[in-house]
């Protein structure tokens, strides 16, 4: 392949994750995907180590994915006892 084919090939294939963000459940995987992905697609296009930059990618990825609230919905407490903020105000929950 040449010098041009081969950076945009890789740069494509890390781009097919992308779409599989709206189906995942465990958003910190989710976003260590995209994460990764991205990190891959900015190694390529800068010409730096790509398994670095997707590792970077994925770290931040999955920290970010970490802290985002899709659903909007009331999911309870959680594992050490804290409450998700869309539940605040319904009944049996405190107010806001």
């Amino acid at each position: 392949m040449t010098r041009f084919k081969t950076p945009m090939m890789l740069c494509a294939a890390a781009t097919l994750p992308l779409g599989l963000g709206a189906c995942a459940e465990n958003y910190a995987v989710e976003g260590a995907a995209v994460g990764a992905a991205a990190g891959v697609l900015v190694g390529e296009t800068t010409r730096a180590d790509t398994a670095t930059a997707a590792a970077i990618g994925a770290a931040a990825g999955a920290a970010a994915g970490y802290f985002i609230d899709k659903d909007n919905r009331c999911d309870g407490y959680d594992s050490r006892g804290r409450l998700d903020d869309d539940c605040r105000g319904l009944p049996g929950y405190p107010p806001r």
